[in-house]
This record gives C-alpha cells, sequence and structure tokens, in this order.
C-alpha cells in the first residue's frame, strides 16, 4: 500500500513538471510570436473626412509584420516596398482557395522563379479594405507571411518615423 502511494505521487510530480513545462512553452511561443508581429492587434485612427491610419510598429527584426485578412480569412504580412505586387506563398493561396491565373516570370533577391497570377476579391490592413487587387501565388517559398506588395501599398500614404510606420489611406 505504502509503495502505491509513493508511486501514485512521484507520477503526480511529473505530471506537474510536464504541466509546467507546457504552460512555459505557450507563454515562450506567444512572447516569439509577439516579437516577429507586434502589430497583431492594429492600432488605428480614423477622421471626419473618412480616411482611416493604420499605425505599425517595426519588430525585433527590423520589418513590419501586421495581422489583416485576405478575402475575409485571418493571415499575416511582411510589408515589401520592393515587391511589385502582393505575393502569396501557394500553401496559403491553397488555404485561401485562390485560383492560379497566368504563369508569369518573378524577379526575386534569389533570380527569376515562375509565379501565377491571382486576382483578391479583398485585402485589408485594418479598416483599410481594398477591392481587386493583383496579387501572385508563389510556389517556391514555403514563408507563412504574405509579401504586401506595391499592387496594395500604391493607393496608400505612408511614412515612417523611427520603430513606427503610418500608412493612411482616403475613401
Amino acid at each position: 500500500m505504502n509503495e502505491s502511494k509513493q508511486g501514485l505521487g512521484k507520477g503526480m510530480i511529473y505530471a506537474a513538471w510536464l504541466l509546467g513545462l507546457g504552460v512555459l512553452t505557450l507563454l515562450f511561443n506567444h512572447f516569439l510570436d509577439k516579437q516577429n508581429n507586434p502589430n497583431q492587434e492594429l492600432t488605428t485612427q480614423a477622421y471626419q473626412d473618412g480616411s482611416h491610419e493604420v499605425i505599425l510598429q517595426r519588430n525585433r527584426s527590423g520589418h513590419y509584420v501586421a495581422s489583416g485578412t485576405i478575402n475575409d480569412k485571418p493571415v499575416v504580412f511582411f510589408l515589401d516596398t520592393g515587391a511589385t505586387v502582393v505575393s502569396i506563398p501557394e500553401h496559403i493561396a491553397n488555404d485561401l482557395n485562390l485560383q492560379r491565373g497566368t504563369p508569369l516570370l518573378s524577379s526575386t533577391a534569389n533570380g527569376t522563379i515562375t509565379t501565377y497570377s491571382t486576382t483578391l476579391d479583398s485585402i485589408a490592413l485594418g479598416p483599410i479594405k481594398l477591392h481587386q487587387v493583383r496579387a501572385s501565388i508563389n510556389p517556391h517559398t514555403s514563408d507563412d507571411e504574405i509579401l504586401l506588395g506595391m499592387s496594395f501599398l500604391k493607393y496608400l500614404d505612408f511614412s515612417q518615423r523611427g520603430d513606427t510606420m503610418i500608412l493612411r489611406h482616403a475613401y
């Protein structure tokens, strides 16, 4: 009887350690996610003239990463003024049920690749929402972030000061 109590006690200690490690892992992952994407909850400003601003904070790597939507489904954007169009990794495009269009040759930092044209019904960054935006599906990347390129950004005024970027769209 005494041995079964000791075994039960050891089992409870092991379970408590495993539970504690699990909680610490979840907290650490949340901390890392916030460091990569400090804009999971966007700061916005609305003005009487109908325009809106989205205020982004730079992440620890010096990039602007933000949560948004494509066709009303949540995604994560990596702002890239060097990208001609919004570029979506193929596995995300599949999740969004986007259709591959015409093959295109695209110049990237890693050379020329084949991507596929598509059109987004809607794309939004907070209250800034555009319709019928050109994009490309990129089968050559496994990233989990979508490059928010100039086919979206060209409709916005944006400025950067320090670690903050302000995007403004007048409706």
